[in-house]
């Protein structure tokens, strides 16, 4: 942690900050006029995620200390105190339309009438790393944080064919697929090395295993593990939402800051959205050495957001 301070009590027992006049997100949570299930379930995945970091200790608090540059997924909401770690591919970009509506001050009221482009540029909202390292401390302990998790696999399709599928991703293609294409690619075309835009699922794969990538660079943050992305065994979150009940958790959490009356979180159904059926296909070409090798790499996210392994993984 940021100098362990995070997880130390206020002597004077003003743990939870209040807003003028408002109870915080926190006092709504921890403190509700009414238990409801839905209070019950956020409890149940938050233990959940204490018992999987209390059983990997080794694999999971490898690193003691945070740096500020760990903390640069967690957005900050300073008139609401509320503290969002982004997860590329769980709905990422209108979880940060949302944001930028709370930390606007009314310069934005409809989170989608916010250009997707314009949700992912870093200016546009204020990360955690940005703050001295007693603000740091002091954020940690006093705001509401919460992140959004999916079944690893799926979001790991989804990413894949985001950036390796689609044409007009040519800087993960040169970025990425060049790389991938030259070490995974027995007699790969001189087109396809500089191009590095029709790479397969198997060699994505074939690339992520291979310890070469894990010594050589972190991966991109679409593919990185969620734990590795948001330390969840190292910061307390308050709230874990999940995709498959995306609308639920956001607009719970939009209703504990206080706005659920005016502000619900931006739906539509995207017919091109990566299903559970269309991992399982993916998934069929890919031996089972590589499958068992691709869990431990994401076993931790598995575990610790409580996803069973999937039926058609060939486990050895």
């Amino acid at each position: 942690m940021i100098r362990e301070a995070i997880m130390r009590r206020n002597p004077f027992g003003m743990d939870i900050c209040c807003r003028k006049g408002s109870r915080s997100p926190l006092q709504e949570l921890y403190n509700p006029t009414q238990l409801s299930n839905t209070a019950i379930l956020h409890q149940i995945r938050r233990d959940q995620v204490t018992d999987t970091c209390r059983a990997n200790s080794v694999l999971s608090r490898k690193r003691r200390v945070l740096t500020p540059n760990d903390l640069k997924h967690l957005v900050v909401d300073e008139d609401h105190e509320m503290i969002y770690c982004y997860v590329p591919k769980v709905a990422c970009t209108n979880w940060k339309r949302v944001m930028m509506v709370l930390t606007g001050r009314g310069k934005y009221s409809d989170p989608m009438e916010i250009p997707a482009n314009e949700a992912h540029v870093s200016s546009n909202l204020k990360t955690l790393n940005q703050y001295s390292i007693p603000e740091i401390n002091h954020r940690l302990k006093n705001y509401m944080k919460f992140l959004f998790v999916r079944e690893p696999f799926e979001r790991l399709v989804s990413a894949y064919r985001n950036k390796f599928t689609q044409k007009y991703n040519t800087s993960f293609h040169k970025r990425y697929g060049t790389k991938i294409v030259r070490r995974q690619r027995k007699n790969a075309t001189q087109e396809a090395l500089r191009k590095g835009d029709d790479v397969k699922f198997e060699e994505f794969v074939a690339y992520l295993i291979d310890p070469h990538t894990q010594r050589e660079e972190p991966f991109n943050e679409h593919w990185q593990t969620v734990y590795s992305l948001c330390h969840p065994c190292h910061i307390h979150y308050d709230l874990i939402g999940k995709y498959e009940t995306l609308e639920e958790d956001s607009n719970y959490i939009l209703q504990l800051a206080g706005v659920g009356n005016y502000l619900k979180f931006p739906t539509y159904a995207k017919s091109t959205r990566t299903t559970d059926e269309m991992t399982t296909e993916f998934f069929q070409n890919i031996s089972s050495e590589h499958q068992t090798q691709l869990y431990e790499v994401y076993k931790l996210d598995f575990l610790m957001f409580n996803y069973s392994v999937p039926s058609y993984l060939k486990l050895e």
